[in-house]
């Protein structure tokens, strides 16, 4: 059996909570004017220059950070596998995966919505009731688990039947992929991208999944399989991360510019269509996110390689407590922006306010949580 590294890098636990800390403030920016789907939205998007920056900053995040976080948990998948075994592997998927998923379908889905139903004043209760009789099934952020254990299964399946045997894994370490195979990564993730939004539009659901983002989705998670392999993330460069870094900073304005030409050629009707179709601002759109994911994927790879690869107390804290806070934050944040609902203030202040007072409260609430018996194991 392959021996894992004699360390575990401190710096991919730590893109892992601060991928955390994003995904609160992008459902928080959702909460306040940018585009998206979210329990609670106290502004609804708009040509508002506030509303433009929040779409654009959600944009940005989608086009990477959950993408980076199938890479991250691609990277330890072929080692869990290796040490576990089938069996235990997936069971242990089930458990770390599956339970989550269980749980917020089960209560915090249906609470979340609650609390909002509440303060609308239609009920408590009664919105507990009607999801239950009814079935409806809210996965809300927890997609990604449901997500990673069908990537999970779907990988030990392909080793079983494609992959080497377990007991003869072994990392070879080989060079970081030339330039023209990160070239044609990107062109053809946002062809696969276009050719699954021709059927399942970006914001249309399959069983709880938006299928159109899921071609970086898989493709990023291959790549964190290879990485741990070939060794890559030690291996790479600034060198060979600036032709993206350039590209990024070329292809991120031009998203903005989009929207607004969109918007003026539509007469200001918001009909311009970026989720689906063939429409320029489609074809835009896809080629749009690999361009900007590859360099913003590199750029935190090797600033936190290169920065925040030391041990520390208080990162740790925060690391152990990171897969809690992405489980419960919906229920958190949803309460924190309705809590402050009739202050009146600019959507930026109240975005800052609420998402910061947000990532306190989840790591607060989580620390009691990790220390549970029997949950601790799970998250």
């Amino acid at each position: 059996m392959p021996q894992a590294p004699a360390q575990r890098d401190y710096y991919i636990d730590r893109l892992r909570s601060a991928m955390t800390v994003l995904v609160i403030l992008h459902h928080t920016a959702i909460t306040y004017g940018g585009s998206g789907g979210w329990f609670w939205r106290e502004i609804g998007t708009s040509a508002a220059p506030s509303s433009l920056l929040f779409t654009l900053f959600c944009a940005t995040n989608q086009a990477y950070f959950m993408g980076f976080f199938f890479l991250l948990a691609g990277l330890f998948t072929p080692a869990s596998l290796e040490r576990k075994g089938y069996g235990r592997f997936i069971l242990d998927r089930f458990l770390r995966l599956g339970l989550p998923l269980l749980a917020f379908i089960l209560i915090l889905g249906p609470l979340t919505a609650a609390i909002v139903t509440a303060a609308q004043g239609e009920g408590f209760w009664p919105t507990i009731v009607f999801l239950w009789q009814h079935k409806r099934i809210i996965n809300g952020p927890l997609w990604f688990a449901q997500a990673l254990l069908i990537f999970s299964l779907c990988y030990c399946a392909w080793r079983v039947v494609f992959g080497m045997p377990l007991p003869d894994s072994k990392r070879t370490p080989k060079p970081v992929p030339a330039q023209y195979w990160w070239i044609l990564s990107a062109l053809g993730t946002a062809a696969c991208a276009l050719a699954i939004r021709q059927f399942v539009p970006v914001g249309e659901n399959i069983f709880g999944l938006q299928l159109g983002y899921f071609a970086g989705y898989v493709f990023l998670f291959a790549v964190g399989i290879g990485a741990w392999r070939y060794d890559w993330l030690r291996q790479l460069t600034w060198k060979q991360a600036r032709p993206w870094i350039i590209t990024l900073i070329i292809a991120w304005p031009s998203m903005l510019i989009s929207i607004v030409v969109a918007r003026i050629a539509s007469g200001g009707a918001g009909k311009a269509n970026f989720s689906g179709g063939f429409s320029w601002t489609a074809v835009l759109y896809a080629l749009w996110e690999p361009c900007v994911a590859w360099g913003l994927i590199c750029l935190w790879l090797l600033a936190f390689r290169q920065r925040m690869n030391g041990p520390s107390v208080f990162w740790n804290w925060l690391n152990r407590r990171a897969y809690a806070v992405y489980i419960i934050h919906p229920p958190v944040l949803v309460g924190i922006s309705l809590l402050l609902h009739p202050w009146i203030a600019p959507p930026l202040e109240k975005f800052f306010v609420v998402g910061l007072l947000a990532i306190a409260a989840c790591w607060l609430i989580s620390d009691p949580i990790v220390r549970t018996p029997g949950i601790r194991s799970i998250v």
